[in-house]
């Protein structure tokens, strides 16, 4: 499962992207939040999402649903001033529906048996 900033760092070629490169090669998943979050990021920057969503396709990623319990599961998960966003949250409520470890570049999620950063 890939996180919004672990597809950023491989759009970016930045650190750790070798890692996501790898797991696109292997057919990763990411939500339908992290989706959102990573395109709402390259058109912030001016980037053409179009041709990165073609790029990202290219692998076979997949973009899964989120299930109403994902956003419960989610819901549960918030803390104060923890800052895990809700993207976040609903990416750990997939790889935990999935079974399925996340990949991430934003060191505020630590790291767990669910949980690998890529730097």
């Amino acid at each position: 499962m890939l996180d919004a900033s672990a597809l950023l760092a491989r759009l970016k070629g930045e650190t750790g992207s070798e890692v996501v490169e790898q797991a696109l090669l292997d057919d990763a998943r990411c939500s339908a939040a992290n989706w959102s979050e990573t395109a709402q990021k390259v058109i912030a920057a001016g980037g053409n999402w179009l041709n990165t969503r073609s790029l990202l396709l290219s692998y076979q990623l997949t973009v899964e649903a989120v299930t109403a319990e994902d956003a419960e599961w989610a819901a549960k998960l918030w803390r104060p001033a923890e800052g895990l966003s809700l993207a976040d949250r609903l990416c750990l409520a997939l790889a935990e529906r999935l079974n399925v470890t996340v990949l991430t570049a934003d060191a505020a999620w630590g790291s767990s048996d669910r949980i690998q950063q890529i730097r």
